[in-house]
């Protein structure tokens, strides 16, 4: 019989969520670069990311050229970033901050937040603060790729998503489950399952939280209420550039690109 899942912030767990997201770093990165080419009007290879988590984005953006800085309200997170970029003789930075309220000192050509973040927000106040710290931070020209999943208030079957990965000996498997929206109240509630491997020993480990929901005219109010950013293009989670998405669509998976007017 398989021992209890324990309890825990999986933020507190930063080495397993390191490696469970791993594998997708280089197309995220990838994606990034495109972003930057197709859309970003300032000149600069300066690069922000909000809730950067164990930063391997910031580390990898670094490797490859940019000035980049990450912050995240977790504190175990901005250690291990840290270590990272520290081990790899980087010249990136990670600092602790809150998406709703930290104002970087610099500004920057492109920033990025892209799974789902965003809805850890739990009001329409704490968006629109956050959006409008970004368009701050933002060079004139400068771009945020945001993203989230929308929510169809109509599904009632909820979703359920299993991700895994492999480093140096250690298993991860982690299931990530989502219950049926709640429209009046505005949240939806998830649960994480992780699972680390060593050889035959397994650590169970459970997570959960709400998350703040979404309709495409929902977010779209939110971002009105932010006038310094335009909404110039729509991709969804393939992040494949050669295929743009249509906001609100059937695609639920959104990454909206918000540029900062000049």
């Amino acid at each position: 019989m398989a021992a209890p899942y324990r309890q825990v912030d999986w933020y507190a767990l930063p080495r397993y969520y390191d490696i469970v997201f791993a594998g997708r770093t280089d197309v995220e990165v990838d994606f990034l670069e495109g972003i930057r080419a197709r859309h970003v009007r300032s000149r600069g290879v300066r690069v922000l990311e909000p809730a950067c988590g164990s930063g391997r984005l910031v580390a990898a953006l670094a490797k490859r050229g940019y000035r980049a800085l990450g912050y995240d309200a977790s504190s175990p997170m901005v250690a291990y970033a840290r270590r990272r970029i520290r081990r790899a003789g980087l010249s990136a930075q990670v600092e602790a901050g809150h998406m709703e309220s930290y104002r970087p000192r610099e500004r920057f050509d492109l920033a990025h937040c892209l799974v789902s973040s965003f809805k850890y927000l739990q009001s329409d106040a704490d968006a629109r603060a956050h959006l409008s710290c970004v368009a701050q931070a933002l060079a004139p020209g400068g771009v945020y790729a945001l993203g989230f999943h929308l929510t169809d208030y109509r599904d009632r079957s909820g979703d359920r998503e299993r991700w895994e990965g492999e480093r140096r000996g250690i298993r991860v498997a982690c299931t990530i489950e989502a219950w049926p929206p709640d429209r009046r109240r505005r949240r939806e509630r998830l649960r994480s399952r992780l699972v680390a491997r060593r050889g035959r020993q397994a650590e169970r480990y459970e997570t959960s939280w709400w998350f703040r929901t979404y309709s495409a005219p929902e977010f779209r109010a939110v971002l009105r209420t932010v006038p310094a950013l335009e909404h110039v293009a729509t991709y969804d989670f393939h992040y494949d550039l050669d295929r743009p998405s249509s906001f609100g669509g059937d695609q639920l998976d959104q990454v909206v690109i918000l540029r900062r007017r000049a």
